[in-house]
């Protein structure tokens, strides 16, 4: 296998490497790869067997704890009392598709366009935030009646065939095709933002040529607002914004990748606003229904009008009763306990400590953080990206039970995202685990 094949994803287990496992756990990664096929990756140079999660915990089948501080996806934390009640009872009383009139989904799209403004009122709901960029891409190029899509050069968004082809993360084997263009995502290390902010703007301008040279009017440009995958780029304020101008410059829409930011990740309810912008559609999913598959497309209405005057969308399960209710229990959470404004204060803080253990090891580069979502730059002694101790260090906090991944265009960058219930008497566990990894 080449070196290209094996870096698809970064922190990932190494099948070669299944002797130095346990007989029980090498048993279960060769039944697991017999029945679910090569594409799947496992986490960590010694994956981990979980079988049950508590708010930031989760246990492995000896009953050690783990502290996550890195899985987004259960955003009010693991086996939520409050979710798990209503899902329950949802479960128990009905759940069906959106074709039959009911009053829960319509309320649950009323109050998410509601917490997103900026004329954003209406609402598409599918089972998965691929799926959400994939009805994306659909309305901008109908909208437009233009092909292009620029995306940024190390993005992720999603897995379906038309996500896949924004998203070079998926590795040098994932076909990128030619109505889109890649751009390299600011560099917040080696630039000042208001400098990065101004070249990136340049660069969707010089991508729109480079699609018109090939025979392609841009459609649109597709950014995370957070700029996750290239490396937690996004976290200065109004860095997106001369972007976002630009594509509408050149006749295209802005589409904001909230999967990853949205639903208080960033200290607010969105990312995108920090940069000053106001999209023309966004995506949001993996929080939504903190783990049940609910996912979103927010429009204007004039997009999803048009979009919707020449061909019906549906999607089997998309806002089912079940997932609606667990996205409502959700947002009930994230507001009755204060979340968002326990993200912004707690995040402030460990951003600041953060940047005092990269101050005591040459080996960090740069620090980076937007609420309860950080980046640290792991380099060599010459200042150059290192993923192999990246990973070393991803791996010995992993020893040490805590649980964070790597990610960036070189997989040097320490990602580090917990749960919104992690709390001030969760984070000295994290950071001394974090200082302890990069001093050994």
């Amino acid at each position: 296998m080449s070196v290209a094949r094996e870096m698809h994803m970064a922190n990932s287990f190494d099948p070669g490497r299944a002797a130095d496992l346990s007989p029980a756990d090498a048993q279960l990664i060769a039944r697991r790869t017999r029945a679910m096929g090569a594409a799947y990756r496992l986490f960590y140079d010694r994956p981990v067997h979980f079988v049950r999660g508590e708010g930031v915990w989760l246990y492995d089948a000896e009953g050690n704890a783990f502290l996550d501080a890195y899985n987004n996806v259960p955003v009010v934390g693991h086996a939520n009392p409050i979710v798990q009640q209503r899902v329950a009872a949802q479960l128990g009383r009905l759940n069906t598709h959106t074709r039959y009139l009911g009053d829960e989904v319509v309320a649950y799209a009323e109050r998410l366009t509601g917490l997103l403004g900026h004329g954003l009122e209406q609402a598409v709901f599918v089972c998965t935030g691929s799926e959400a960029v994939d009805l994306a891409l659909r309305v901008a190029r109908h909208v437009t009646g233009r092909r292009g899509i620029i995306a940024t050069a190390h993005a992720y968004h999603g897995t379906t065939a038309a996500a896949a082809a924004i998203s070079p993360s998926l590795g040098p084997n994932n076909p990128i095709p030619d109505d889109v263009e890649l751009i390299a995502a600011p560099d917040l290390a080696r630039e000042s933002p208001d400098r990065a902010a101004a070249a990136f703007a340049v660069r969707v301008r010089e991508a729109a040529d480079a699609l018109r040279s090939r025979g392609h009017e841009p459609a649109g440009l597709i950014v995370d607002s957070i700029l996750s995958s290239d490396g937690l780029q996004g976290t200065a304020p109004g860095l997106l914004r001369g972007a976002a101008t630009e594509i509408r410059a050149q006749g295209g829409l802005y589409i904001a990748d909230e999967v990853q930011t949205g639903f208080g990740r960033t200290g607010a309810w969105w990312g995108f606003p920090q940069h000053e912008v106001a999209p023309d559609l966004v995506v949001a999913g993996k929080p939504m229904g903190n783990g049940l598959p609910i996912a979103a497309l927010f429009s204007r209405p004039e997009l999803l009008d048009r979009f919707g005057a020449d061909m019906r969308f549906f999607n089997t399960f998309g806002g089912n009763h079940v997932s609606v209710a667990a996205g409502q229990a959700v947002l009930d959470e994230i507001t009755e306990r204060d979340l968002i404004a326990r993200a912004a204060t707690l995040g402030a803080r460990m951003l600041s400590e953060l940047r005092g253990i990269a101050l005591a090891n040459d080996s960090i580069g740069a620090v980076r953080g937007s609420g309860l979502f950080f980046a640290l730059e792991v380099v060599d002694d010459e200042g150059v990206a290192d993923p192999t101790l990246a990973a070393a260090v991803v791996n010995r906090m992993r020893a040490d039970r805590v649980l964070i991944s790597a990610s960036g265009p070189q997989a040097n960058v320490l990602k580090i995202r917990p749960p919104l219930v992690f709390g001030d008497e969760h984070a000295p566990r994290l950071l001394e685990s974090l200082a302890g990894a990069l001093s050994r």
